[in-house]
C-alpha cells in the first residue's frame, strides 16, 4: 500500500490538500522516520505517525544561521530590534523570543542593534555565556561590520575614513558635536558605484555608535536616500537606503564565522551604471 492511501484509511475525514500538506511539511513519520513522500510503499505493521505542525520562523524575518551559542537572522526596514516607549511588541527580540517560546526552545540576549530604518544582519546570542563572549568583542570593536548606502549626491573620494564625535540631542537625533563633547565614531568608506545624482558606498564600521552612519553621512553633505531624519529630500527606494550586508565574528566554539546578507535590489539598481563594483568580500 501506498503512503497517501494508509493516511487516507487512517484519516478518513482529513481532504487529499491536507494529507499533501502534513507530507510536505514533514509532519508525517513511518517508523519514526519522516517521510514526504506519498506515493512510499508501507506495510501493514508500519507504525504511521503524525507530529505536531512545524512553528514558523516570523515572517517579516529571515533566519540565517542558528545553533546552541548564537542565531544570525535577517531584519526588514522599518522594524526595531528592542522595544522602546513607544514600541513594546512589534520588535525583532520579541518575534524570536515568541518564536523559541513556541517550541520551548530556550532564551535569546540582545548583543547588539540595528536602527529601525536599517536593514540586514544581526546576532542574538543563546546563553548568557555566549551574550557576555559576543558583547566583549563588540566593546573590543573586533566584529567585521560592513554596510552598504545610497548617498545622494557624488562622492568624489574613492575611499576614506569618516571620523566625528557624536552627541544626541534634545528630540534624541544623533548628531556631530561642535565643541569636542560626545562619543567618537569612526567609519571607513569606499566607492561602488557612481550615478548621476546618487553614490552606493561600502561602510565600514570601526566604532559602532547608535546613528552613526547617518549622521556621519548627512554631516558630509551625502545623507543616506530616503532618511528625511537627515535631510535627504529624495525617497526612490520607500526607505532608508542603508543595509548591514556583512557580519563577521569568533563564535563561542572558538572559529571565526562570517555571513552576508544581499543588498535589497533596489539599493543596488544604478541608472547609468559607471564606475561599477563588487562589495568586497
Amino acid at each position: 500500500m501506498k503512503l497517501r492511501d494508509r493516511l487516507r484509511a487512517d484519516f478518513p475525514e482529513s481532504s487529499g490538500r491536507r494529507l499533501k500538506q502534513w507530507l510536505e511539511s514533514g509532519r508525517v513519520r513511518v517508523n519514526d522516520v519522516v517521510v514526504r513522500r506519498g506515493d512510499v510503499l508501507v506495510a501493514a505493521a508500519d507504525r504511521i505517525d503524525l507530529g505536531q505542525p512545524a512553528v514558523m520562523f516570523p515572517a517579516p524575518l529571515r533566519l540565517v544561521h542558528q545553533d546552541e551559542h548564537v542565531l544570525v537572522i535577517e531584519k526588514p526596514a522599518g522594524l526595531l530590534t528592542i522595544a522602546t516607549e513607544v514600541e513594546r511588541t512589534r520588535t525583532v527580540y520579541r518575534l524570536i523570543r515568541d518564536w523559541l517560546d513556541a517550541q520551548a526552545a530556550g532564551r535569546i540576549f540582545v548583543v547588539h542593534r540595528l536602527d529601525r530604518e536599517t536593514s540586514g544582519l544581526l546576532v542574538f546570542a543563546r546563553t548568557a555565556a555566549a551574550k557576555h563572549f559576543l558583547q566583549a568583542q563588540f566593546r573590543s570593536r573586533t566584529p567585521e561590520r560592513i554596510y552598504v548606502a545610497r548617498v545622494e549626491g557624488v562622492v568624489r573620494e574613492e575611499e576614506g575614513t569618516l571620523t566625528t564625535r557624536l552627541v544626541e540631542d534634545r528630540a534624541f537625533r544623533v548628531r556631530p558635536a561642535r565643541d569636542g563633547r560626545g562619543q567618537e565614531a569612526i567609519t571607513r568608506f569606499r566607492v561602488l558605484q557612481r550615478d548621476r545624482d546618487s553614490t552606493l558606498i561600502e561602510l565600514t564600521l570601526v566604532t559602532g555608535r547608535r546613528g552613526q552612519l547617518r549622521a556621519q553621512l548627512a554631516a558630509r553633505g551625502h545623507p543616506i536616500v530616503g532618511d528625511r531624519a537627515y535631510g535627504s529630500r529624495r525617497d526612490p527606494l520607500g526607505r532608508v537606503g542603508l543595509h548591514a550586508w556583512r557580519l563577521g565574528f569568533v563564535h563561542p566554539g572558538g572559529e571565526r564565522i562570517v555571513f552576508e546578507s544581499p543588498p535589497p535590489p533596489g539599493l543596488r539598481r544604478s541608472r547609468m551604471g559607471p564606475d561599477r563594483r563588487r562589495p568586497s568580500g
